[in-house]
């Protein structure tokens, strides 16, 4: 008996097209949005926290990509360098940092920093 003959699997149900974006995308950082963060930042830190504001290096997100429910904006990240990335991101000191920071948005937070400083 031939059983290759036999076998007659049923076609499987088309796939539709994906409605909601994924947490990936979700998190994702258009190239417009890195624009406006580096025209913001002057490339320089934004945090200050392990730095006088030397070069910025990396983008952080003040809400996690894995829990982002929107696409990600200026107003969700800081230009930072890599040792105040680390301080937000692992110290319970910069975590505690980035939830005051998310409240009232991170550009409404730098703009009355600035404020602050000038003389």
């Amino acid at each position: 008996m031939n059983l290759s003959l036999q076998f007659n699997p049923a076609r499987k149900p088309s796939k539709r097209p994906r409605t909601k974006p994924t947490q990936r995308q979700l998190g994702a950082i258009s190239a417009q949005v890195d624009k406006d963060l580096k025209e913001r930042s002057n490339g320089m830190c934004e945090v200050r926290e392990h730095c006088q504001g030397v070069m910025a290096t990396e983008r952080a997100h003040t809400t996690g990509r894995r829990i982002i429910p929107h696409k990600t904006t200026v107003d969700d990240l800081f230009h930072a360098c890599k040792h105040c990335h680390i301080w937000l991101d692992e110290q319970p000191e910069g975590i505690r940092f980035k939830r005051t920071v998310r409240k009232i948005g991170t550009t409404a937070y730098l703009r009355g920093l600035r404020h602050a400083e000038a003389p």
